[in-house]
């Protein structure tokens, strides 16, 4: 590339690193140049933001190419549709070049100069899609710190891709004292980054809700040609309600806008996650006319040519004040064109030499907005304290300069004359004055105690908040005002005041619940009495009571109540899904959702189910059931079986004889039944008689339980036992079916 070291890029190379082939110039910018350009490894169109050579090799080439980088590291650690992708990053003779997707649209800045003013539902979209990227930017812990229309793109899809985080730092470092600047734009600064130097997710927020404000409005909500006094502005003032200048407006859509410009950081949204949350819920509010709502008419004298403050480069100091460098700088001569009108001028502000100058042209394509910081702000910082000072004593140049100079106007005391006539009038008027007050004295006791006490002075009026809108001839309440906000009204209205905490279940946390003096209602422009010592007092929501779900509460036998006790209102139990439970106890918890030691607010739902207890059954039938069938039987009803078992002569082995409990009997999961059940006839192996004396091989088999019969078909001389009969090994039952015993025949010879 070549060019001169004063001059922006004008030439543009024909190849980056051999792959990305240049196919025009976009747009110039006091710090880089944007191409047009065909990357050839992946075949598609990319923009490519290339710096210039004079801030390559400037004494402050570290700082741009860190701004550089941070862009491209920023960009690439968030993964979102509403957030320009960064592709590629490198050096290409000594210059730093981002490679970005490039995006076929305009930016939000053109569609404000073309529109003017938006509708509801246009802003709402917009900044939905903004939230949504910002959102991500937060979780992956980046601020972005110059949200402004310059950077939201819209592309050709109607959709916001948000652009240029060259100023996006990790929110974990997000001061700007690093820098020795405070950069960003004036119109849309929050007040702790001009004030405190301190970068946050709500100060985002707060730029997106100045942003919608403008869209909605078709101005910014501060306007000026000196961005000091702008600054000054955000810091000092609040944010004005957008009812005031869009009449007509849902008050909802106002609040939203309200809070997400809140002046303290902690009233507002806590990140964009948070915001675009609340975004949807205000969504399901509005109605068909609320979302259609827009400001058609702006006079013309009040809608500036160009929205865009221009850049600020100067010292702020105790003997100087700042210098504007830009499109609206105002002339140093006073206007001719009414001789006769004229008003006194501001003494002439002494010059300063600017650190960097920025081209403020404004650039058509999209991507060619991002391509240097040509709207921000940049203001050399110095500690808080003096920061604040020098604000201070350029407000008070600007107020010295609106003031007519001259010495105050004494009265002049025109002598009566000193003569004999002129005494003699005094002591007549004496004497009158001394009768008129001697009769009037009851009645200008009473009078003058009226009017110390009730009297104009006596008392201050309850002022209205900014969020609240009254409605002529009825009570117009305080509640639902942010306390953040009007707490500094009534300390700037010096109203003494008192508060307290409560739960609400329909005021937001920090905002107003109610007002009272001497524990009676009072609304706006109630009188608060200064002599007879009232003061007024606020209690402010600590939103909606929570309460925690006992740790130990799925052993409690009296888990609804345990609820209750603990502070919940909304507890869901549907007969329907309780259960029999063999380990529960009736009326203690199943299951609860959420989870036990979770802290909800009071009124969400808690769903349980509680156990019914041991589940009834009905006894079987297991007579003559086998055993296996009756355990089955016992299994299925959840009943435990003590089972025994005996002999018996009729009901086979196997076989239930008896139980403890009759078929139908009333029983629960677990209770126990006595079982008996059989083991068949009693048997034994005969033993072997023969050969022994009759009467010692009878009285064996009798212990047995036999009958003995003899047989001696030969006679009986030996008394010996020859034959028996079952022989002796087999198996012989004892008794019959009918508990006989059975016979065992002996043969003797």
């Amino acid at each position: 590339m070549s060019e001169t070291s004063n001059e922006p890029q004008t030439h543009a190379p024909q190849m980056i690193e051999g792959r990305y082939r240049i196919v025009r110039n976009i747009a110039e910018g006091g710090m880089a140049t944007v191409y047009e350009a065909v990357d050839e490894r992946l075949g598609r169109t990319v923009a490519i933001k290339v710096m210039h050579t004079q801030l390559a090799k400037g004494p402050h080439r570290d700082q741009f190419v860190e701004r550089f980088r941070r862009e491209a590291n920023s960009a690439a650690a968030i993964a979102n549709p509403h957030i320009v992708q960064v592709y590629d990053t490198g050096e290409y003779n000594g210059l730093d070049f981002l490679v970005m997707e490039y995006v076929h649209g305009v930016n939000l800045r053109h569609e404000m100069n073309v529109q003017g003013t938006f509708s509801v539902r246009e802003t709402l979209r917009v900044i939905a899609e903004t939230l949504d990227g910002l959102s991500s930017a937060h979780r992956a812990g980046v601020v972005h710190r110059d949200i402004k229309p310059e950077n939201i793109l819209i592309n050709d899809r109607g959709h916001v891709q948000i652009t240029d985080f060259g100023l996006a730092k990790a929110a974990s470092q997000a001061t700007l004292s690093s820098t020795g600047m405070l950069l960003g734009t004036a119109a849309y600064l929050a007040p702790e980054m001009i004030e405190h130097n301190q970068a946050t997710a709500q100060g985002d927020l707060y730029s997106v809700g100045i942003m919608a404000w403008e869209m909605l409005a078709g101005k910014v909500p501060f306007d000026s040609d000196n961005p000091v006094t702008l600054v000054f502005k955000h810091v000092h003032e609040d944010v004005p309600s957008l009812q005031t200048v869009c009449p007509g407006i849902d008050p909802v859509v106002a609040g939203f806008i309200a809070h997400l410009t809140a002046r303290a950081v902690d009233a507002r949204p806590a990140d964009g996650a948070e915001a675009a949350d609340e975004l949807r819920r205000v969504a399901a509010k509005l109605s068909q006319e609320a979302w259609q709502y827009r400001k058609l008419e702006i006079a013309e004298s009040s809608k500036p040519d160009d929205l865009t403050v221009p850049a600020l480069v100067g010292v702020i100091g105790a003997s100087n004040a700042p210098r504007v460098v830009g499109e609206h700088q105002p002339s140093a001569e006073p206007s001719h064109s009414d001789t006769s009108s004229q008003q006194p001028t501001q003494p002439p502000v002494p010059p300063v030499a600017p650190t960097a100058v920025f081209d403020a042209s404004k650039l058509s394509n999209a991507n060619g907005a991002n391509a240097d910081s040509d709207f921000t702000q940049m203001l050399p910082n110095v500690p808080n304290d003096a920061q604040t000072q020098a604000l201070n004593q350029n407000q008070d140049a600007f107020t010295q300069a609106l003031t007519l100079d001259g010495s105050p106007i004494e009265p002049e005391i025109v002598d009566a004359g000193n003569g004999p006539k002129s005494k003699r009038r005094k002591k007549v008027t004496i004497i009158v004055i001394t009768i008129v007050i001697t009769a009037l004295i009851a009645t200008i006791g009473g009078t003058g105690w009226w009017w110390y006490y009730r009297g104009p002075g006596s008392y201050w009026n309850v002022p209205q908040p900014q969020d609240i809108t009254c409605t002529e001839g009825t009570n117009c309440s305080l509640a639902g005002a942010d306390w953040a906000t009007y707490e500094s009204t009534l300390k700037v209205a010096g109203i003494p005041y008192t508060t307290v905490e409560d739960n609400s279940d329909i005021i937001d946390e920090g905002k107003v619940i109610s007002a009272t003096v001497d524990d009676k209602a009072v609304y706006v422009d109630s009188r608060i009495g200064k002599r007879s010592g009232q003061q007024l007092t606020i209690t402010i929501s600590k939103g909606v009571k929570s309460a925690t779900i006992p740790s130990n509460i799925l052993d409690s036998a009296t888990p609804l109540d345990d609820l209750k006790n603990a502070g919940f209102d909304n507890i869901k139990h549907d007969d329907s899904t309780d259960q029999y439970s063999m380990d529960k106890a009736e009326g203690t918890l199943l299951s609860i959702s959420p989870d036990p030691g979770t802290t909800l607010k009071h009124n969400d739902e808690v769903t349980v189910s509680l156990s019914k207890g041991l589940m009834p059954v009905t006894m079987p039938n297991i007579v003559g059931k086998t055993q296996d069938e009756m355990q089955a039987s016992f299994d299925e009803l959840k009943l435990t079986a003590n089972v025994t078992e005996q002999f018996d002569d009729k009901i086979p082995a196997g076989e239930v004889i008896s139980a403890s409990q009759d078929a139908g009997a009333q029983l629960k999961w677990g209770d126990s039944v006595d079982v008996v059940v059989s083991k068949g006839p009693e048997t034994t192996v005969m033993p072997n008689v023969v050969g022994k004396q009759y009467d010692e091989a009878a009285k064996q088999l009798e212990a047995l339980g036999f009958t003995v019969k003899k047989s001696a078909p030969l006679g009986d001389l030996t008394h010996q036992v020859r034959i028996q009969s079952p022989k002796a090994g087999e198996t012989v039952r004892l008794r019959d079916e009918n508990g006989t015993p059975t016979v065992i025949t002996l043969t003797v010879v």
